[in-house]
């Protein structure tokens, strides 16, 4: 009935007849051209011909616009069936895909692996010893007595009163001169004037008989005094004998006499 109707406004028939049947002729024609476009070049689809050229279709050969300034130009994307859209644009740049590099979204599992251990550093070399540090005594030590640092002390002078109280002065072996002057062998230099300042007396220590002598100055002024008596002449020394000389008060401490002298160590009589 409709293809009546078409008839009667002035249009051919259709060959065929129904819708169905033409849709399928279509399609049987588009497929029989396939087929021939080996041979031909060309493909017959609904009844219109296209020639096969190697020219691209009027949309693709569009020119591209021109960049705008301040705006970088555009990159073309090359779609790829099997790849993704980072390749595709490493593909455009002319960038080489590094096969041990993979995208976000790339179908593999990364392997992290640790970075190559090089050989094993050689342990650091002992530092040499710091004379300057204390060291360790293995074994007996070894004492060295070849030479006196300074004079050798064989007894003291401590004050106990007077100016200077608690401060004490050495006592050498032979002939001490004892004054106020800091030139003085044993200088009772805290203060006191009237003390001399040039030998006010004498201390001596002889290393033959091991005994101590005081012997006073008696051209002085000043007069001193032993244990509050005052000599005229040479007086033996003992252990805590106190010597008065003007205000002061000294007590005198032997360290050589009769148990010990210098003269006993054998390393010195070398």
């Amino acid at each position: 009935m409709k293809d009546e109707k078409r008839a009667a406004n002035g249009q051919p028939p259709q060959p065929n007849g129904s819708l169905p049947n033409r849709i399928l002729g279509s399609l049987r024609d588009a497929l029989n051209a396939a087929s021939r476009d080996d041979r031909s070049g060309e493909i017959s689809i609904g009844g219109r011909t296209d020639r096969v050229s190697g020219k691209a279709p009027p949309e693709a050969q569009k020119t591209p616009a021109a960049p705008v300034a301040g705006r970088p130009p555009e990159i073309p994307v090359v779609a790829s069936h099997a790849g993704s859209t980072s390749d595709a644009v490493r593909d455009a740049k002319g960038v080489t895909r590094d096969p041990r590099h993979f995208e976000a979204g790339d179908p593999a599992t990364q392997s992290l692996r640790a970075a190559a251990v090089g050989p094993k550093t050689a342990a650091p070399a002992v530092a040499a010893v710091d004379p300057s540090k204390t060291q360790a005594v293995r074994g007996k030590p070894k004492v060295l007595r070849n030479g006196f640092h300074s004079d050798p002390v064989v007894g003291w002078l401590v004050v106990v009163g007077g100016p200077g109280l608690g401060a004490y002065r050495p006592v050498y072996e032979g002939n001490n001169a004892v004054g106020r002057g800091k030139d003085q062998r044993i200088p009772i230099d805290f203060g006191d004037a009237t003390i001399s300042s040039e030998e006010q007396a004498y201390i001596r220590y002889d290393s033959m008989d091991r005994s101590f002598l005081f012997v006073p100055n008696l051209s002085k002024t000043n007069i001193v005094a032993i244990n509050d008596k005052k000599p005229t002449g040479a007086v033996k020394l003992e252990l805590m004998d106190v010597i008065t000389m003007g205000r002061t008060q000294l007590a005198f401490v032997p360290f050589c006499g009769e148990e010990f002298d210098w003269s006993e160590l054998s390393d010195l009589k070398e």
